[in-house]
């Protein structure tokens, strides 16, 4: 006797118009087939296949833009985790009209795959038990695989969909994951469910802006997990935005936008902020009695007018997030390795999200300015974008304070033989030539003597050199990245650099956050130490003091050299809070030689290079190469009255 399996039983009984064994598919799937029934679908008839015009499809997308820019995302990711596996990623809207689709070719090519395309509408009226359409009904993920949907002619299609919740709990989404039967991938559900909840999280990110974002959950190595909760919260102490871990994990209160933080938390919103704020992970419990870790995960940005977007009677922490605006909302989010890996630490949110558009900066050519306080890194920036530029062409990094005023332009654009005195005898080329069909590196471009920015924009309009003591011109294809830790408005408001060379050089501008403000220290220190001496561990309390002990001026380079300067001699294999001495004095508080008493920012960096200069025994050398300066900028600052 041969036995029917459950699925079978279940098809012929949805056949039949009979009962259906729910106990064999599951009541999700049963009740998806009854309400298809109930619509006066019939599973061998041909599902209705509605596909909305191309000015409804361009309006959808308009609507729902950050949110599409954010799944696209997440839906190349996901692709990336897949790909060669015959899938294909779409994402819906929250009627579930497809608004777009990444697939392998194979599929695409498949009935299914032809049938899966933007402005096709996936509701189950129209196309029955499917995953899209159940998720929507659901309100959560959900996967249907071949044989458990109602029509026939889905039954060799596997799909998994999960729904896109905004703030307020509403459906706002959906993201869809199919493939042929075959190929059917448990582990697949499981990475949509993820992307998901990344799109919530950067919906977050990139809408609430103007308020503190705060990670918590009960187990603090989760705080870098999807599994945190993530609450934004408004200068005046009440909930912008909260995800959907966030309200699980304070299930039983209040937990919506619109309610206070102290109606959540067992503490008073400015102080408990000012401690996190200050303190990096902290603990904090819920109105429930509950211990949570809390830590703050991006800082709220500036208006558009550079103003902090705040009243005066504002908290004082708030006052530490007044800096530079942030590039424009990034196609990636936040979810770091939504770009090429760099090969640095960069999991900080806000540098994350300040990286998200650089591979399309790099596309269409655009110029691009790193700024940044010494050491954050700058020239690993640059390397990572000539990476991106996939050029074949040398990466040439020119230190534009190192070279003499009067031989700038020969050494930027070459030279002829005898071209001036003491020239090389049979000329020279010239750095832009070099760097040809690659990446040109200006670094401390505000360094640039006022003469030669003349001849540099019009290299920039032109892209076209002619060597000192030639008159031809020679056309070049370079990538041009530049670097300052300077204030370049100012100097263009001094009138010691071009408005006009300021503008050309900043076509997308990004700015590395200082060490000290940078999230993923620990991670920092870990790859640093790793670097200069492997064999060494170090422990979390060692960590937390040097994060804690200085403002690091110089930055990661700051950092290794501390690193190996606590590593030497070292028997026992590790480092703890013992190795690294006492806390260092903050160097913005620190005494300024007389030119710089009346500038804040000339001040601030007198400051950082005496402070230096001091940790490093008065060593001049010492100083100018742990800050990445000249020998000759560190006397200027050693000045006194």
């Amino acid at each position: 006797m041969v036995y029917a399996s459950g699925i079978d039983r279940a098809r012929a009984a949805l056949a039949r118009g009979a009962v259906l064994p729910s106990a064999a598919i599951g009541r999700t799937i049963a009740g998806s087939w009854e309400r298809c029934r109930e619509l006066g679908l019939h599973p061998s008839g041909r599902p209705e296949e509605i596909v909305v015009d191309r000015v409804d499809l361009q309006q959808r997308r308009e609507r729902d833009a950050l949110l599409r820019r954010l799944a696209l995302a997440e839906m190349r990711l996901l692709h990336e985790q897949i790909s060669g596996s015959n899938f294909m990623i779409a994402f819906a809207d929250r009627e579930g009209v497809v608004l777009d689709t990444i697939s392998d070719h194979r599929f695409a090519s498949t009935s299914d795959g032809r049938s899966i395309i933007p402005g096709s509408q996936w509701s189950e009226g129209q196309r029955g038990t499917n995953a899209l359409g159940l998720a929507l009904i659901e309100r959560g993920a959900v996967a249907v695989y071949g044989r458990e949907h109602f029509f026939d002619s889905h039954v060799h299609l596997s799909c998994m969909a999960a729904p896109i919740f905004d703030a307020a709990g509403q459906v706002i989404g959906l993201l869809d994951a199919s493939c042929n039967v075959e190929a059917r991938q448990q582990h697949t559900h499981a990475l949509v469910r993820m992307a998901a909840s990344q799109i919530e999280n950067g919906l977050i990110y990139q809408t609430q802006r103007d308020c503190l974002t705060l990670a918590f959950h009960p187990r603090a190595e989760y705080l870098d997990t999807l599994s945190a909760g993530l609450v934004a919260v408004t200068p005046e102490g009440a909930i912008g935005s909260i995800n959907r871990s966030g309200r699980q994990l304070l299930a039983g209160l209040e937990a919506r936008v619109g309610a206070r933080f102290e109606d959540l938390f067992d503490l008073k919103f400015a102080p408990a902020v000012d401690a996190i704020v200050g303190g990096g992970v902290t603990r904090v419990r819920d109105r429930t009695g509950s211990q949570v870790f809390m830590v703050c995960r991006q800082m709220p940005s500036v208006s558009s007018r550079g103003r902090v977007l705040l009243d005066v009677a504002a908290p004082a922490w708030w006052a530490q997030s007044r800096r530079a605006p942030i590039t424009p909302a990034p196609i990636a989010g936040t979810a770091p390795g939504a770009y090429a890996d760099p090969g640095f630490v960069c999991a900080d949110p806000t540098l994350v999200s300040r990286m998200a558009r650089l591979q399309q900066a790099v596309r269409i050519r655009l110029p691009i300015l790193i700024r940044g306080e010494t050491g954050t890194g700058k020239e690993l920036m640059a390397r990572h974008v000539h990476a991106l530029t996939g050029r074949k062409g040398a990466f040439v990094p020119v230190n534009c304070g190192a070279l003499a005023e009067s031989l700038f332009v020969a050494e930027l654009f070459g030279h002829e033989r005898g071209a001036y005195t003491n020239a090389h005898p049979d000329g020279a080329p010239g750095l832009i030539r070099a760097a040809d069909g690659g990446t040109l590196f200006l670094d401390e471009v505000a360094d640039i003597p006022l003469a030669a920015q003349t001849a540099l924009l019009r290299f920039l309009d032109s892209m076209e050199v002619r060597s000192v003591g030639s008159s031809q011109l020679r056309r070049v294809d370079v990538q041009v990245v530049s670097a300052t830790n300077a204030d370049l408005t100012a100097a263009v408001s001094a009138g010691r650099f071009r408005a006009d060379l300021y503008y050309r050089l900043t076509g997308y501008e990004l700015e590395i956050p200082p060490l000290r403000e940078r999230t993923d220290f620990p991670a920092i220190v870990e790859q640093l130490l790793r670097e200069v001496r492997p064999d060494v561990t170090i422990t979390d309390a060692a960590i937390e003091r040097i994060r804690s002990g200085r403002r690091w001026p110089g930055n990661v380079r700051e950092l290794r050299s501390a690193l190996q300067v606590a590593a030497l001699g070292l028997e026992d294999g590790f480092l703890d809070e013992d190795s690294f001495g006492v806390p260092v004095r903050d160097p913005a508080t620190e005494f300024a030689c007389p030119d710089c008493r009346g500038v804040h920012l000339a001040r601030q960096r007198c400051g950082q290079i005496r402070s230096t200069h001091q940790q490093n025994g008065g060593n001049i050398a010492e100083t100018a190469r742990t800050l990445g300066i000249s020998r000759t900028t560190v006397y200027k600052h050693l000045r006194d009255d």
